[in-house]
């Protein structure tokens, strides 16, 4: 890799967790918070510059979005091979990648500067059960291969977002769509779709109760 390819050095002065998210941050990384401390520098760095997070996010970066990512892992089976829709800064699929290591993630990104940053932190992290691929989901199903879970934050309203994700798992596996306070509303207008697509069942799932104040709200749904 390039000097001009690689990221920017994680700032020494990156957002530290207050203690509440440390101990959480502490259970769900284990001995990879090193690593995750590295990846929240990246974030505040190289990820406003080039545009993946907003600089108003920055104090938030912690609760609001790799701890609420990263509590999702408690829903995935163990060595469960995932596929990471619209990563973008990688929310929530490098969250998860770190938080369990025994997971084969694939980072499905459309956008070529996304990309590239994805692959500059994926190398400088190390991680070796992660892959970016570019692409758009509806395309990628070949290059994916088969999966187990569909992961997908912030990227289109369920009603759209099930056409980009179910077909990936091949009529056998689970979509978690981590959502708002709208997951029931958005539940309701997409029913008759998740019902003609072949979803078994949809339920809303609350995660990281124990860790968080706000637990994560997760759709789920079945095939």
């Amino acid at each position: 890799m390039s000097e001009e390819q690689r990221p920017s050095p994680a700032p020494q002065h990156r957002p530290v967790p207050d203690g509440r998210e440390r101990h959480a941050a502490e259970r769900l990384f284990g001995e990879q918070f090193p690593l995750v401390e590295r990846y929240v520098g990246h974030l505040a760095s190289s990820g406003i510059v080039r545009g993946l997070i907003g600089p108003r996010e920055v104090p938030r970066l912690w609760s609001r979005h790799v701890l609420n990512c990263a509590v999702v892992e408690e829903l995935i089976a163990a060595d469960a091979r995932v596929a990471d829709v619209g990563s973008g800064a990688g929310l929530p699929g490098l969250c998860l990648a770190l938080a369990r290591p025994d997971l084969r993630i694939t980072l499905i990104e459309p956008l070529e500067r996304r990309v590239q940053w994805l692959d500059e932190v994926v190398a400088d992290l190390g991680l070796t059960n992660v892959r970016v691929l570019r692409g758009r989901a509806e395309q990628a199903q070949d290059e994916v291969g088969e999966v187990d879970v569909v992961t997908a934050r912030a990227v289109s309203a369920l009603v759209g977002l099930v056409d980009l994700t179910l077909p990936l798992l091949g009529g056998s596996g689970e979509l978690l769509a981590l959502k708002g306070r709208s997951a029931a509303d958005e539940v309701g207008k997409a029913q008759k779709k998740l019902d003609r697509l072949g979803a078994r069942s949809t339920e809303i799932v609350a995660a990281g109760r124990e860790l968080l104040d706000e637990p994560t709200t997760v759709v789920r749904v079945r095939l």
